[in-house]
């Protein structure tokens, strides 16, 4: 079972690059404070490591 990651934009995408906007869009972000949950992979990891100043990842729990 892949974990979940729950990631959580913290800062604002004005005065960014094209490419870092890109990217939070691509991730379902583009707002101070929305959270998404996501499939961890290496594709993920990279998109994360992009933008890593404007966003907080954490795992998520399964509820179990």
């Amino acid at each position: 079972m892949s974990a979940t990651l729950r990631i959580t934009q913290t800062r604002s995408e004005i005065g960014t690059q094209q490419r870092h906007r890109g990217t939070l869009r691509a991730l379902g972000l583009g707002r101070i404070g929305k959270t998404v949950e996501h499939t961890d992979s290496p594709q993920l990891r990279g998109m994360l490591r992009i933008v890593a100043s404007m966003v907080r990842v954490e795992e998520a729990g399964d509820g179990s």
